[in-house]
């Protein structure tokens, strides 16, 4: 076989490539013993029809089709491989000679990664906020967790806010009942904002058995987005009672014995929250500016793939568990098709550009990754994913994806290389340490990362 590259700008090449026929021979064998298959030829037992016989019948140019489908795989294979090429999706291939018993020739054209320098990036200087945790920060932590203990009582006066009333509902839009609009035995939180825009007002000074009507928009269901006629009726009025804020409570909500024990374990969390986003946030900031830095070329044909990719999972996952499709979508972000699209690209372009950088950087810097990083790594996509890690595991394997998670922990590590060689401050002017918690430091690298690339990007699959 003989082959030869041609750069035709610096993402796409073609490769032409010659197959001496001979080189055919098992391709032809299995497409004669495929066809054997699937006809009858009377006189003959099935699969014991002669080449011959077949290629009378059905014709000769049937079987060399068959066969150089079959084969045209490894040749372009071994072409790429010889060129030494790495191409990135699917290429266009055109059959420009197939002279039987003589020769096959083809070219193949198709995205190839770009050539990357990357300059000093030693340089890059960053300011990201800086980790204050106040008493007021504390105080609306356990109040929250105060909340979650809170108790009800039934009490025989008019709703307030803050009570839990037990409610009817039934809704009307242009005079008729909807299928889906009516529902019993609801309870709600007066001011919780949980169900339909002025709720509220309707049911506080209700007593039990008390019902009023409203106006809303219906914010899902057969009628979304169609003001309706609800009428609401109080069926029960109950009291919230919070715990008091004292050692039986902290015994009560926590491990811990006293009150101030709680509130100093509440403190800490929120510091390790603030830290964990403060490193997330020097991460997504350090790459931004390295993203500045260094020019990459965009394959065209993996861009259109990509930006198709995101507006395909958006419509099709995302949207379709919420309900809505593009266009109320739009509607809700306020947003043209064409605003749309430009983000979409725009996102698409950062997402293959940093995947296109830290790969070089992970050549570049000889960066490996162990099993026991590559399983930390599971582990934390997994419980964002909601399943388990067996589930998770098994999901990887099964869909071919264990090399674009081993790829996004080696980015990850490569963007905390960047940070390490960067200068980050905070708001008050302190310079930032990110090398203490080292596990840390990545984890927040790579969850940069992910949300650079966007968690749908194929553009780290090379095919």
């Amino acid at each position: 076989m003989k082959s030869a590259v041609e750069t035709l700008n610096p993402t796409r090449v073609r490769l032409t490539v010659e197959v001496p026929f001979e080189e055919l021979k098992d391709s032809l064998d299995a497409a004669y013993k495929k066809i054997n298959q699937q006809v009858t030829v009377k006189g003959f037992r099935k699969g014991k029809i002669p080449a011959r016989v077949i290629d009378q019948r059905f014709g000769r140019g049937a079987v060399l089709e068959e066969a150089v489908n079959d084969a045209l795989p490894k040749f372009y294979t071994e072409a790429v491989n010889e060129a030494e090429v790495n191409p990135l999706g699917q290429p266009e291939v055109d059959i420009t000679e197939l002279k039987d018993g003589e020769l096959l020739a083809f070219t193949a054209e198709v995205d190839v990664r770009p050539a990357i320098e990357i300059p000093d990036y030693s340089g890059i200087e960053v300011t990201v906020d800086a980790v204050e945790v106040t008493d007021e920060d504390v105080e609306k932590s356990v109040e929250q967790l105060r909340e979650r203990f809170a108790s009800t009582s039934p009490v025989e006066r008019a709703a307030q806010d803050g009570d839990v009333v037990t409610i009817d509902l039934e809704a009307k839009v242009d005079g008729e009942v909807l299928p889906d609009g009516v529902a019993s035995d609801v309870s709600y939180t007066i001011g919780s904002g949980e169900l339909l825009d002025g709720i509220d007002e309707a049911v506080k000074g209700l007593e039990a058995g008390g019902e009023a009507t409203f106006t809303s928009q219906l914010k899902g269901g057969s009628a979304e987005g169609k003001d309706a006629e609800v009428t609401v009726k109080v069926t029960a009025v109950a009291a919230r009672e919070l715990p008091e804020l004292d050692d039986d409570f902290a015994q009560l909500a926590s491990e811990f014995d006293t009150l101030d024990e709680l509130k100093a374990d509440s403190r800490k969390r929120l510091e390790n929250m603030k830290q964990f986003d403060q490193a997330t946030q020097a991460q997504e900031r350090v790459l931004d500016e390295l993203l500045k830095l260094v020019e990459v070329p965009m394959p065209e044909k993996l861009l259109e793939d990509e930006i198709n990719t995101r507006k395909h999972n958006l419509e099709h996952h995302q949207l379709g568990q919420m309900g809505l499709d593009l266009g109320k979508y739009l509607e809700i972000q306020g947003k043209t098709e064409e605003e749309f699209l430009a983000e979409t690209k725009e996102q698409a372009e950062k997402g293959i550009k940093t995947q296109f950088i830290l790969d070089e950087l992970v050549n570049r810097e000889k960066l490996d990754v162990s099993r026991e990083e590559l399983t930390e790594h599971l582990f934390r996509r997994a419980a964002s994913s909601g399943m388990s890690p067996d589930q998770f595991a098994q999901a990887v394997a099964q869909g071919g994806q264990v090399p674009m998670l081993v790829g996004e922990v080696a980015r990850g590590k490569a963007l905390a290389v960047v940070v390490e060689a960067a200068k980050v401050v905070d708001t008050n002017g302190e310079v930032v340490d990110l090398s203490d918690d080292e596990d840390e430091a990545t984890e927040a690298a790579e969850t940069a990362v992910e949300a650079a690339e966007g968690s749908e990007s194929e553009a780290s699959e090379d095919k």
